[in-house]
């Protein structure tokens, strides 16, 4: 497997690339090439956000109604904690990062980091699939938003901009939408030539969430222009060694 990071005048890109065989004894039946790329739009400069991302092949979606033990304790402890669970300044700065144009991240609209802490805090936390209990254990340790996908809905490659006026996505069953106007919006192609948004760091579109059928994930951490590169890496592995050991992923990496 590969990883690299391009730059040029109109956009950065982030590059994985796994590579596999199938094979039966000592014949190879055939080689396996998956990329997958990040590009961050030109319209996001001067960025507002370092973006992590992370991406595994071969998951097992592995659903439970129980939280996780990798999960459980840390929803125990925000739940009598609160805000104090968190890094200090680190909800102002996630809000801060999102804060532009008409868009105002409060209420129905804050950062979706900040709904894990309160469903901790309200003894409501969800316990969904393995690849989203892994996003949500990330996101409320680190305060930051993070959007996870069904790689296979997506495509193998995303775009983070600005969403445009008029667009919005369905992003739960009961079929409410969320307007993308001025918030960082997470892209796939839409199949002709363009983007569509699929995530954002308040609320992801249904299109692409991950599945009972769900093998290949990906998926996007949000973080603040200021935050320590460092920190974010650390978040990242920890994110891709949870979907080899919980998920028994077959591959996995992660870039920042």
């Amino acid at each position: 497997m590969s990883l690299s990071y391009q730059t040029g005048p109109d956009f950065n890109v982030i590059k994985s690339a796994a590579v596999g065989t199938m094979g039966a004894g000592s014949i190879i039946l055939a080689e396996i090439r998956m990329e997958y790329e990040l590009t961050i739009s030109s319209d996001l400069a001067p960025t507002p956000l370092i973006a992590g991302f992370v991406w595994a092949t071969g998951i097992d979606p592995v659903f439970s109604d129980e939280l996780p033990g990798f999960l459980a304790p840390h929803v125990q402890k925000a739940s009598w904690m609160g805000e104090d669970f968190w890094p200090r300044g680190i909800k102002a700065r996630v809000r801060d990062m999102v804060r532009h144009g008409r868009y105002h991240p409060s209420g129905r609209s804050k950062p979706a980091s900040e709904f894990l802490l309160k469903a901790a805090v309200d003894g409501a936390f969800p316990a969904i699939c393995g690849p989203v209990n892994i996003n949500n254990a990330i996101s409320l340790q680190s305060g930051l938003p993070i959007s996870v996908f069904d790689a296979d809905l997506t495509g193998p490659e995303l775009l983070l901009r600005w969403g445009y006026p008029g667009e919005s996505y369905v992003f739960n069953r009961a079929g409410q939408s969320i307007d993308l106007q001025d918030l960082i919006v997470v892209c796939r192609r839409d199949g002709r030539g363009g983007w569509e948004p699929c995530g954002n760091p308040v609320k992801d579109s249904m299109a692409t969430k991950v599945n009972e059928r769900t093998t290949n994930v990906l998926a996007v951490i949000y973080a603040p222009n200021d935050y320590e590169p460092e920190e974010l890496e650390k978040w990242c592995a920890m994110f891709a060694d949870l979907l080899k050991s919980e998920c028994h992923a077959e591959s996995t990496g992660f870039r920042v």
